[in-house]
């Protein structure tokens, strides 16, 4: 019986008490990473994420085995997900340790909650990885121009990519909402465009009358596509996925459009804190740039806004400059 049983301390040594208690051991977490899989699946998060968290699970249990250390749900502590994560951390960087330290984190709750493992997390909040702050980098309305200029024309690659950018710019929408838009997810007399978010939650956002102005032009040329019955939006124009321009695709369009207008490194998210940006600059409150970003808290718009939060500060200065009124 005791065979089954996890090492303890002796009742003698005064620490004993602060120790795990004794506990059977658990199941083996290689057998449980396909449940929480699919709990998460059934949970309906994006394949993106299942995949991060999928792809950490695997990732530790390998580690742990390699390093000689338990890989049962009871038998982990502490100081093995802190090995795991200074391990990442010099093998990749501090962002990437962060990544593992949320997702382990999320897998051992779940590991809780279903009973799997029968006292407290070993991923402690004093071990998440200390990532440096970078400066956030944002397109200025030159560069913006600079892309659109790159788009000029009557083709239907300067059509589509044109109202691609026009949405980008109005609202920073997430690439992946973007790419699997559809024929009937469009409501351009009512200026907006409806989007699904990361667990399937649907939003409608709003565009620009030169937004819907680009997009008309690019359903009219769409309309000889080959694959013009596609329910897909976007289309492409090679390859053996005309029917839907993915993700991918997108960003390799922007990707390639920016090397045209002479910029550097032009991808979807940098659209998004820009849009946020434009947008309180105009004198849009916190409130109203959450939802026209489909953010769940306001935490999200200082994220992405506060690098430019004191040129905004200057310009409403020299708009409202109290000295200036006497």
């Amino acid at each position: 019986m005791t065979e089954t049983l996890v090492p303890f301390t002796p009742a003698g040594n005064r620490r004993a008490s602060k120790r795990k208690p004794l506990v059977p051991r658990g199941a083996p977490l290689y057998a449980l990473i396909d449940s929480w899989q699919m709990s998460l699946e059934a949970a309906a998060k994006s394949p993106k994420t299942i995949r991060s968290y999928i792809d950490t699970a695997k990732m530790f249990r390998t580690w742990l085995d390699l390093n000689g250390c338990p890989t049962d749900a009871e038998g982990v502590e502490a100081a093995h997900v802190r090995r795991f994560l200074a391990a990442e951390r010099e093998r990749t960087s501090a962002a990437s340790a962060a990544v593992h330290y949320r997702n382990l984190r999320v897998w051992f709750n779940w590991l809780i909650e279903e009973g799997e493992r029968t006292w407290e997390s070993p991923v402690k909040k004093g071990d998440a990885p200390k990532v440096p702050k970078k400066v956030r980098t944002y397109l200025t309305d030159l560069q913006l121009a600079a892309l659109l200029a790159a788009c000029k024309g009557n083709g239907f690659e300067d059509r589509r990519d044109t109202a691609i950018i026009r949405i980008f710019m109005d609202n920073g929408v997430r690439v992946s909402g973007l790419a699997d838009m559809r024929t009937a997810d469009l409501d351009l007399p009512g200026k907006r465009i409806r989007i699904r978010l990361k667990g399937g939650d649907e939003l409608w956002l709003p565009i620009g009358a030169k937004a819907r102005s680009a997009i008309d032009r690019y359903l009219r040329i769409r309309a000889a596509h080959p694959k013009a019955d596609s329910p897909w939006l976007w289309l492409g124009i090679q390859g053996r996925g005309t029917h839907h321009l993915t993700h991918w695709g997108v960003r390799a369009m922007l990707g390639r459009r920016g090397q045209e207008a002479g910029l550097e490194e032009v991808h979807p998210h940098r659209f998004r804190g820009t849009a946020a940006h434009n947008l309180l600059a105009a004198g849009a409150s916190d409130g109203d740039v959450q939802h026209i970003l489909g953010w769940k808290t306001r935490d999200m718009v200082q994220h992405y806004t506060e690098d430019l939060a004191a040129e905004r500060a200057r310009e409403t200065h020299a708009r409202l400059s109290p000295g200036d009124r006497i």
